[in-house]
C-alpha cells in the first residue's frame, strides 16, 4: 500500500523546527515576537519560516498567506486578552458591576497593546478588511463579551449596538493615539530638541509647538477610564437609549 505523502518522514521533517513540532499556537506566537522585535515590514511567510526553523511552505499549514498571517497576529492578541483576563478571575457574571468587568476589559486591552505597539494598527485596519463572520474567533470572543455586558446595563438591542460601537471607536482610538510616535530623538535631553520642535515652523503652528509636550504625555489607563466613562454615562444614566 503506497504511504500518505503526508505521513512521510520527509514530511514530519519539514514540520519541525527549532522549537520542535509546529502548531498554529506556535507559529502565532513567532509571528507576534517577530514583530514586536523588527515592527511589521519585517513580517513574512520566508522570515517567520527562518524564525522557526523551517522553509516557508511549511507555515502555509498554519496560515495561507500574508493576510491570513495579519489576521493570525489579531487573534494572537485576543487570545493575549482572554488569558489576562482570566488569569485576574472570572467575570462577575453573578453580580450587577457590568462597569467595573467592562472597565477591567479595557484596562486589559490597552495593556495587551502596550505590550505590542507595532501589531496595534492590525486591530483596526483588519476589521475594516474582514467580514465579521469571518473574524477569528477570539475576536468574535471580545465582541461577545463586551456586548453582553452593555445588556447587562439594561439597554435594549438598538442602545447595546450603539454604545459597543462608541466603546470600540474610544478604546482603538486612544491606544492609537497614546502609542503614536512623538519622540524625535530619544537621546536628545532638551524636550524641545527630542520632540524635534525646531523642525515645526512656528509660524504655522503655534499651537501644536505649544502643545507638543503635554501631546507626547501619555494618559494611560486613568485617561482610559474616564473617557470610557463619559460614554457609559451618556448611554446608560441620560442618554435617549437608555431603558
Amino acid at each position: 500500500m503506497a504511504k500518505n505523502p503526508d505521513t512521510t518522514p520527509a514530511r514530519r521533517a519539514s514540520d519541525r523546527g527549532r522549537y520542535g513540532r509546529l502548531s498554529r499556537e506556535r507559529v502565532l506566537a513567532s509571528a507576534l515576537e517577530l514583530v514586536d522585535r523588527e515592527g511589521l515590514g519585517a513580517l513574512s511567510m520566508r522570515r517567520l519560516g527562518a524564525e522557526l526553523g523551517v522553509e516557508a511552505m511549511a507555515l502555509y499549514r498554519y496560515a495561507e498567506g500574508k493576510e491570513a498571517l495579519l489576521d493570525g497576529l489579531v487573534e494572537a492578541m485576543h487570545l493575549e486578552l482572554q488569558a489576562r483576563l482570566d488569569a485576574e478571575g472570572p467575570a462577575t457574571d453573578d453580580t450587577p458591576d457590568w462597569r467595573a468587568d467592562l472597565h477591567r476589559f479595557a484596562r486589559t486591552l490597552y495593556n495587551v497593546c502596550v505590550a505590542h505597539p507595532h501589531a496595534v494598527p492590525l486591530l483596526t485596519t483588519r476589521l475594516l478588511a474582514v467580514p465579521m463572520a469571518r473574524r477569528p474567533l477570539p475576536v468574535l470572543r471580545s465582541h461577545e463579551r463586551v456586548l453582553a455586558l452593555l445588556e447587562k446595563a439594561g439597554l435594549d438591542e438598538a442602545g447595546t449596538a450603539a454604545a459597543f460601537h462608541a466603546c470600540v471607536a474610544w478604546l482603538l482610538g486612544y491606544v492609537s493615539v497614546e502609542l503614536r510616535p512623538m519622540v524625535d530623538n530619544p537621546d536628545e535631553p532638551d524636550p524641545a530638541f527630542r520632540l524635534g520642535l525646531h523642525r515645526l515652523p512656528s509660524q504655522e503652528l503655534p499651537t501644536l509647538r505649544r502643545t507638543a509636550p503635554a501631546l507626547a504625555e501619555r494618559g494611560g489607563t486613568k485617561r482610559l477610564a474616564a473617557g470610557l466613562d463619559a460614554l457609559l454615562d451618556r448611554f446608560t444614566d441620560s442618554g435617549p437609549t437608555a431603558s
